[in-house]
């Protein structure tokens, strides 16, 4: 699994003219899958993200996470994170996992993270033609790729 993580003072996710998810402080999650991901990077991805020392503490240092913010979180699926653009200049998205793979395991990625925060997360729809909106905070935009834990 790949993540992009955005500390966010404010996101959204419209679809069809209509908002599915809004969320004020917290994180925006992009989300990629492919098909050799399982339950292990879901649990592990899932408890990274919300312990990420990524948000101020009183005194303006980054040392506090999602869970002691009690922020929010919305979880956007993204197959275009595993883009690969060696040949030419159209990528290829072979990597990324097909709808029959990725949505069972997006969806227990978003149960995961309701489980380690304890409250609802926001979500996109999964394949839908989405229009994310952001404004994010510092800016603090951070990678993760579960393949390569650095």
């Amino acid at each position: 699994m790949r993540a992009v993580v955005q500390r966010v003072s404010r996101a959204s996710v419209i679809v069809e003219d209509k908002v599915v998810s809004k969320i004020k402080s917290g994180l925006l999650v992009l989300l990629g899958i492919e098909d050799q991901d399982t339950g292990e990077d879901i649990k592990w991805l899932s408890k990274k993200i919300i312990n990420l020392r990524i948000f101020n503490d009183v005194d303006g240092i980054m040392n506090q996470s999602l869970l002691q913010q009690d922020g929010e979180v919305i979880v956007v699926s993204q197959f275009t994170l595993y883009a690969q653009t060696k040949k030419g200049n159209r990528p290829s998205y072979i990597k990324a996992s097909k709808p029959d793979m990725a949505i069972p395991l997006y969806n227990q990625f978003l149960a995961q993270m309701e489980q380690d925060l304890g409250k609802k997360v926001g979500a996109g729809i999964f394949g839908a033609d989405m229009k994310v909106s952001l404004l994010n905070d510092g800016p603090v935009t951070i990678w993760i790729d579960t393949k390569n834990k650095e």
